[in-house]
Order: structure tokens, then sequence, then C-alpha cells
């Protein structure tokens, strides 16, 4: 007999009817070097995938563009038949170019054609959560969604997609989105020394929408990442736990996707996540992004 998960740090949350994990896993790291081709250990993405799962989560986030293709069809020779509690939440709205980049594909046939090629690459008949995503590498770009999303809520009428939700988004572009058609989930680049989206991360609470953030350790300068550390040695872990562990009792609408190509980091990533973090420790690391 199979010994059950033990309970997966922060519980869980739902994306409109789907109960899932509120520690996920991230899979883009699963394709080769700067998420383009296959990985060095082809064996190695396929344990991380089937030890996520059996990890007890339930949310695994991709995309097509990764690889392009790759990581999709490692999902699916891992996992399929995937089980009904596991959710699959992918992306469309960019794609890839022969130097590595990651062209905005935004028209109305791109999007289909993103949609669809998610659909035969994961083996699925409709996706569960699709995430348009907006604006550049660098970030969030104003400017109205209303065209792509509007392709996709088609897509949600055609019985393709089941909940939408955005990526890489302002403010006011998941405001437009939300007078669309409704959204379960905002992913943006949010971490302890990147705190624009506090306001937008307690509106959603407040509406049960979820918030994904990504690069929860990205873009810290050397004395944001200093002050990381010090905390992370007086509490005998890496800066990563502490990060992680953060941003789950930052709100209970925050989601974590973050990916790994090793079982052995991936364990690390959800035993850490589980630091309970004291009032002075909270105190010291909101200092981190003030």
């Amino acid at each position: 007999m199979n010994t059950p998960a033990a309970p997966l740090p922060g519980g869980t949350w739902t994306l409109g009817d789907l109960s899932v994990t509120r520690f996920g896993y991230g899979a883009m790291q699963l394709a080769g070097p700067w998420v383009m081709g296959p990985p060095a250990d082809r064996d190695g993405a396929l344990a991380v995938l089937r030890e996520a799962v059996g990890l007890g989560i339930t949310h695994i986030d991709t995309a097509d563009a990764y690889g392009p293709h790759i990581t999709n069809r490692l999902i699916r020779e891992a996992l399929h038949p995937y089980s009904d509690a596991l959710h699959l939440v992918t992306k469309v709205g960019a794609t890839r170019d022969e130097e590595g980049g990651w062209p905005p594909a935004r028209e109305p046939a791109e999007l289909r054609r993103a949609v669809t090629e998610n659909l035969e690459n994961l083996g699925l008949d409709a996706l569960d959560v699709v995430n348009l995503r907006l604006g550049d590498a660098r970030g969030p770009v104003p400017g109205s969604l209303a065209e792509a999303f509007g392709t996709l809520v088609d897509l949600q009428r055609e019985g393709l997609v089941r909940h939408l939700g955005v990526s890489n988004a302002t403010a006011e572009q998941v405001a437009e989105a939300r007078a669309i058609a409704p959204i379960v989930c905002v992913q943006n680049m949010y971490n302890l020394a990147h705190r624009n989206d506090d306001a937008l991360i307690d509106e959603l609470a407040g509406q049960g929408i979820a918030y994904v953030p990504f690069f929860p350790l990205g873009g810290f300068s050397p004395l944001q990442s200093s002050a990381l550390t010090a905390v992370a040695d007086r509490l005998d872990a890496t800066p990563m736990s502490v990060a992680l562990a953060w941003l789950l009792q930052r709100s209970p609408n925050i989601l974590l996707i973050p990916g790994t190509s090793s079982v052995a980091h991936l364990r690390e990533n959800v035993t850490g996540a589980g630091l309970r973090l004291s009032d002075d420790d909270l105190a010291e690391l909101e200092k981190i992004g003030a």
C-alpha cells in the first residue's frame, strides 16, 4: 500500500469549480536551456512530474510555447491519463522564435492555434484554465486586451476552455478582462522585492480570484538578497524557502508554482514553503520591498 502524501503547505484554493493545492508546480524548467528544445535529462524531467503528483500537487502550470511543445508532451507522457484531481493551467499569447525570443501571438487565429496545440500535446478535450499572456519579457504593457480576450471567451463558449485568466497584466487590464468575462486567476511577477501588485492581490482576494506569482527570487538587488539571506540564515533555512513561505502567508489567494528540473529540489521547495514565519520575521522581510 502507498503511503498517503503529507498535506502540502498552504492547503487548497478553488479556481472556478476546480480545487487545487496552493503549492503547485511550474513546468517551464523541464525544457532545455532558455526553455528551448528537449531537456538534457529526459528521464529526470519525467520523474519530476511524477514526483509532483506523488507529493499531492494538483496544480501544474505550463504552456505549449515551452520548448516549444516539449514540456506539454513530457507532461502527457508522464501523467496521462490524468487523475480527476489534477488540473493543468496553460497560457497563450506568445510564441517562440529561432533566437529564443517570445514574440506576441495574440491575433484570433494565433490564439485558436495555440489552444488547439495545447489540447493536442497535452492529450485533452478541454483545457482547465487558459491564461492570456500580455506584455513582453520586460513586464506588463498598457493597452486593451478586448480582442484577444474575446477570442478566448469564444473558445470557452465552444467548450475548449473551462476557465480563463490573465498573465503579465496591468491592474487596468485585469479590470477590463473581468468586465468581459469572469476570470479565476492572475499570473504576474511578484515577490518580496517587487511589490507593485500589493493592492491588486488584496482586491482579488476579496473577489475570490487567485493570484499566481512567478519568479519568487527574481530581480532582487544585492542588498535585498543580503537581507533575505540574513533572515534565512537565522531560521536555518534557504532564501527560497523563506521567499515561498512569505508568499503563502502574504494572502490566502496566492498560489505558488515554483519550477525545477530536480526531484530533490522539488522536495526541498515543498518542505521550505511550510516554514512558519513569526511576526518579527515578517516585519523584517517587509523592509525588503519598502
